[in-house]
């Protein structure tokens, strides 16, 4: 990540092989911005409610298929993503995630890596989820 950190949203993009773009800028923006951790599409919507549905949606498409982004089944049925640590590659690395069972929030514990697990020799495993489920701090203070 501290990579990323070093280039500039165009040059992320750019690297990524994303073709830049004002929408796609800004979109890219909030998104590193201001939904850190786990985000929807309804979270992108009420963040920049002057872009239309289908412009968010075929940019977060296109983010994730540039592995900017990776995609989170929490088991909470709302289609969720985080943004790719890097670490100095344009490759997500597994991490860890947790989902809180009041609010519905997803957190991304992006140093807490998926343990490996060990799998049958002629297995080749394409994706890992791992998801901790349980109360968030916010919500454990309010009960």
């Amino acid at each position: 990540m501290e990579r990323q950190n070093q280039l500039s949203d165009e040059q992320i993009l750019e690297e990524a092989g994303v073709r830049v773009t004002a929408v796609r800028l800004l979109i890219w923006r909030e998104i590193r911005r201001s939904l850190a951790g786990a985000f929807s599409l309804s979270d992108l919507e009420d963040a920049l409610p002057t872009v239309d549905k289908s412009t968010l949606f075929r940019t977060l498409t296109l983010l994730r298929e540039a592995h900017l982004l990776h995609d989170i089944d929490d088991g909470s049925g709302s289609h969720k993503f985080c943004v790719c640590h890097h670490e100095g590659t344009l490759h997500c690395t597994g991490h860890v995630h947790l989902n809180c069972r009041v609010c519905h929030r997803t957190f991304c514990l992006t140093d807490v890596r998926i343990p490996q697990v060990g799998l049958p020799a002629d297995f080749i495993p394409e994706e890992a989820e791992y998801i901790v489920k349980g109360i968030c701090p916010d919500c454990a203070k309010r009960n």
